[in-house]
């Protein structure tokens, strides 16, 4: 199982609704993203809106494009996307770039 952490940037202003939209995330999307591989996801969030993501997958790549190829992922990353900084353009699905593990205490 792969270990996947990453880091995004809410904005300030939202940060209350950001917390709100995911204590009531939609069963749809839990669903979803288990089906595709998506297993221990969490998010953390700081009050600066710097939100740090982690999860295991046996493959990351093969989880994204699953997730991708459902309707519940596009509507749920449309209806996120106006809560984050520096998107350029990017879904925040797109934006998740994996950070390089340095250290794992087994």
């Amino acid at each position: 199982m792969r270990r996947v952490c990453f880091l995004l940037k809410v904005r300030a202003d939202r940060l209350d609704e950001y917390r709100e939209r995911h204590a009531a995330a939609w069963p749809e999307m839990l669903a979803a993203l288990s089906a595709t591989g998506w297993h221990n996801y969490s998010l953390f969030l700081r009050e600066d809106g710097l939100l740090v993501g982690y999860l295991e997958t046996e493959d990351f790549e093969a989880a994204r494009a699953g997730m991708a190829a459902t309707d519940v992922n596009a509507r749920w990353q449309a209806e996120m996307a106006p809560f984050f900084e520096s998107l350029d353009g990017d879904r925040p699905d797109a934006a998740m770039r994996p950070l390089t593990e340095v250290f794992h205490l087994a």
